[in-house]
């Protein structure tokens, strides 16, 4: 992402928050006034820098050309029509997913997964240790990723939903080429390393193209990705955030899975 914007996300004061008012409804309003409250962090298309904020602000472009809510956007246009009947976006005011489910757990406080801050030496240590535990952040109320991630789903329906939109099911011909030609790699220096377009990743290895996402909050981790040439959909889900190596969980799991599933294996790029 290339906005420049601030991340919201990224925000001491919303970590804080969920820490000690987890249950907490937030608006998008809410969640802008904290990202327009920071200055950019760059000019607009000179950097690249994953930002929730643009999310927020598409769900609210949505919204208004639609003239209806996120939810029956999302219902109506592409759950629906796809037979993804075990996904929806919750209302903000709901903090439960429909059962059954996993609990999330993250060791110490939200901004280890909103912010991408690492874990200090003297936590894992104890966690280690066996002398701290993970907290509990399955109740955690996810107004605050509504438009960016707040979807609740299953890994069948996931799995549906990788295979319709990369396989040009979803976006017209058109803006399928521009889409699947949108990704730029996230670090000039390593053109051949992880690329980020559209709202979608893409990892090249040898001869192998997987385009995919993931997402996180405290609790859990995920990863989405199909790769249309090899016919390989890969869906994991986890329920410990970053691991006491300071990895996201789903992302550690996914090369490992890829590794036994290509000749050539991206755990060589991912060194």
């Amino acid at each position: 992402m290339r906005s420049g914007l601030f991340n919201y996300t990224s925000a001491p004061e919303l970590a804080e928050s969920l820490d000690h008012d987890p249950a907490r409804v937030w608006t998008t309003d809410e969640l802008l006034a904290i990202a327009f409250k920071h200055p950019p962090v760059f000019a607009p298309g000179t950097k690249y820098d994953y930002c929730n904020t643009n999310y927020a602000l598409l769900g609210l472009i949505a919204e208004k050309v639609e003239g209806a809510p996120l939810a029956r956007i999302f219902q109506d246009r592409l759950f629906g029509p796809l037979g993804m009947k075990d996904t929806l976006l919750p209302a903000s005011t709901s903090n439960t997913i429909p059962a059954p489910y996993a609990h999330g757990y993250l060791y110490g406080s939200s901004s280890y997964a909103l912010a991408d801050a690492p874990y200090p030496a003297d936590l894992m240590a104890a966690a280690r240790a066996g002398t701290l535990k993970p907290n509990d952040d399955t109740g955690q109320n996810p107004s605050y990723v509504l438009a960016a991630g707040g979807v609740i789903s299953t890994a069948d329906d996931l799995a549906t939903w990788m295979r319709a939109l990369v396989g040009g099911k979803i976006l017209d011909a058109d803006y399928q080429r521009r889409w699947l030609d949108s990704p730029e790699p996230e670090d000039p220096s390593r053109p051949l390393g992880q690329k980020y377009g559209y709202g979608i990743a893409q990892m090249t290895f040898g001869p192998n193209s997987l385009y995919f996402h993931g997402g996180e909050m405290p609790g859990y981790n995920s990863f989405m990705g199909y790769d249309p040439v090899n016919d390989v959909t890969l869906i994991v889900w986890t329920n410990l955030t970053i691991s006491l190596d300071g990895q996201p969980t789903a992302n550690s799991i996914m090369l490992k899975m890829l590794d036994r599933i290509y000749m050539v294996s991206p755990l060589q790029q991912s060194r």
